[in-house]
């Protein structure tokens, strides 16, 4: 038997020995079994073949293509969907990226229980937000100091809200705190280390003792409104949180609570000479965000003119959280009709790989390229987006940043073109795709540490971690020229011939 290594239509005989043939079997049987079972069937038809020199004869070829291409336009992007549990707080100007800021409005998930034990309404001590930033959670100036202020709303959020919603009329324009910031670790009283050895620092605002004279009101009165987030939200519909002032900084917020301090008094010594009072201090944590309530990233991007007269120029740009996703045509057409001509019934695709080069965008913060980037078909975008979707690697792949090689590689292509060779027919929609950066979690069965690594510092250590979600890049400005002049397809079937 023959195999021969096809290259771009030009044919190298290779030759192979029985302990390759051997290592190289479970890719190549499926079509020698097909091929052998033809012989066999038609040795029993055909008395003058001989089934040994039919063996001789056959070839086996795999084939390997790269001469496909494609190009990529920069298509603006003016909205996304930004409702996530990390937050952004703050807002730069960078040269080479443009203006860029974002506030939060936030709804909070109450605790079911408060604690009343030896407590009065009136042993509330104090309210405090805390915003908790990890190190190295921002993208920016860590030294410069800004400010911000917190507004309790007066409507509650809706449903539908995307990056360029406006909280204007909805919350009481009087501030209930303000307090003036830093990213600056070293030496900050508010800094910490949590379970995973993950340096943090909370951004402390100090709020209205009444909110937690009223929520211990509200508990003792109706504790059945602590155990539906939609009614509580009636009672208390959330925060709205913007910069007053300084610009230099975006912040990564990975946990917003509210928590109420307070004490208990236990009397001691009964019976005693010296009886007493003793003051207990206790904290709670009685309201925070999370998935399950209503988030936002109010977003507003100026795009800086060097950027766009890239895009101008035909160069492919990317920018999130908002500027520009980068369209193009995917070009299996030309792969399914070249695998057509090339092939007969004894053929087998063996993979079909997409690689990108990236090239930074010069800018004075250091805003780099996405970690991950989606690519999906341009019909089925929003849908994946509202539908919460992962990539199925039949019309959505996903890419990581590798910063070594300074590119994004889409290796799991495979379904993609079987379904479309099954089928033997492409369609517009299978080749026209939009790529955008996005955010990508896992399940928690990749170790804490990874799932923090990903959240706080924008990458991943795991490689076999499954994901959970993939949704649009609102954790802080990136952007990227992809430069589809030097990206490759590599795409590689095995034939037989008898």
């Amino acid at each position: 038997m023959t195999f021969n290594l096809v290259r771009n239509q030009r044919t190298e005989q290779i030759r192979i020995s029985p302990g390759s043939i051997l290592r190289n079997m479970k890719r190549i049987f499926p079509l020698i079994s097909v091929g052998l079972a033809s012989i066999m069937a038609q040795s029993c038809e055909d008395s003058t073949t001989q089934a040994g020199s039919s063996l001789v004869e056959d070839e086996v070829e795999i084939v390997y293509d790269s001469s496909f291409s494609t190009t990529g336009v920069s298509d603006p992007v003016t909205s996304v969907h930004s409702r996530t549990i990390l937050q952004l707080l703050g807002r730069l100007n960078a040269e080479g990226y443009g203006e860029f800021s974002s506030d939060i409005v936030c709804q909070y998930m109450p605790a079911a229980n408060i604690d009343t034990t030896n407590t009065t309404a009136n042993d509330v001590d104090s309210v405090k937000l805390l915003l908790l930033m990890y190190k190295g959670g921002f993208a920016g100036d860590s030294v410069v100091p800004m400010g911000l202020s917190v507004y309790p709303l007066t409507q509650q959020l809706p449903t539908d809200m995307e990056s360029n919603f406006n909280p204007a009329g909805m919350y009481d324009p009087n501030p209930i705190g303000s307090v003036s910031y830093s990213a600056l670790l070293d030496g900050s009283p508010d800094r910490g280390v949590d379970s995973e050895g993950s340096v943090y620092k909370q951004i402390v605002v100090d709020l209205p003792r009444q909110i937690g004279i009223d929520l211990y009101n509200l508990y003792k009165r109706s504790p059945q409104t602590l155990s539906s987030p939609k009614e509580f939200a009636k009672w208390f519909p959330g925060l709205y949180i913007t910069t007053s002032f300084g610009s230099g900084r975006v912040t990564r917020i990975s946990n917003n609570s509210i928590q109420v301090y307070y004490h208990s008094t236990h009397r001691i010594g009964e019976g005693t000479d010296n009886p007493r009072d003793t003051i207990i201090k206790h904290v709670g944590a009685y309201m925070a965000v999370t998935p399950e309530v209503y988030t936002n990233n109010n977003i507003s991007y100026k795009m800086s003119p060097k950027l766009s007269s890239l895009a101008n120029s035909g160069k492919s740009i990317l920018v999130g959280p908002l500027g520009y996703d980068v369209e193009f045509k995917f070009p299996a057409r030309e792969i399914l009709k070249k695998y057509k001509e090339q092939t007969g019934e004894l053929a087998i695709v063996n993979s079909l790989s997409f690689s990108i080069p990236a090239v930074e965008v010069e800018n004075d913060y250091g805003i780099a390229p996405p970690p991950y980037i989606l690519m999906v078909k341009k019909s089925q975008k929003e849908k994946f987006f509202s539908a919460l979707s992962v990539n199925d690697n039949m019309s959505s792949f996903y890419a990581t940043y590798d910063s070594n090689s300074k590119k994004y590689d889409f290796s799991s292509m495979l379904n993609y073109i079987n379904d479309i060779i099954k089928r033997g027919e492409v369609t517009a929609d299978d080749e026209e795709f939009v790529i955008c950066p996005v955010n990508v979690s896992y399940y928690p069965s990749a170790s804490s540490s990874d799932y923090y690594s990903y959240y706080y510092y924008g990458y991943s250590t795991a490689s076999t971690a499954r994901i959970s979600s993939i949704s649009p890049y609102v954790t802080e400005p990136v952007m990227v020229q992809l430069d589809f002049e030097n990206a490759k397809i590599d795409f590689s079937f095995s034939k037989q011939t008898i």
